[in-house]
């Protein structure tokens, strides 16, 4: 299993960010899949989540309206559209994949919001 986030970096507050995870190594299509964040001193925390099944989404309180999460079955990516970013969205963005009882993580995209 490998996943691979990109599309991270600096933008100013009100902006917006694309990040993407190219997964491999399992079917990709039969899984959910997440997006967590990790704020310097603070706990990880889930940003958003889409199932396989239907594509159904949840989002974190703080993201809502201003984040959405997508998936494409055929080039194996999921998608998180990140807009009005604020400066409190400053975090090393982290996708994973659910497999079974297992999970698997990418290496992270740092998104920092400032002027």
């Amino acid at each position: 299993v490998q996943l691979v986030e990109s599309g991270g970096g600096l933008v100013q507050p009100g902006g917006s960010l694309r990040l993407s995870c190219a997964a491999s190594g399992f079917t990709f299509s039969r899984y959910p899949m997440s997006w967590y964040r990790q704020a310097p001193g603070k706990e990880l925390e889930l940003v958003a989540v889409i199932r396989s099944a239907g594509g159904s989404t949840n989002y974190a309180d703080s993201v809502k309206g201003r984040f959405t999460i997508s998936r494409d079955n055929v080039k194996n990516t999921v998608i998180l559209q990140m807009n009005s970013l604020k400066p409190e969205d400053t975090a090393v963005y982290y996708c994973k994949a659910r497999i079974a009882l297992n999970d698997y993580w990418g290496q992270g995209t740092q998104v920092t919001v400032s002027s």
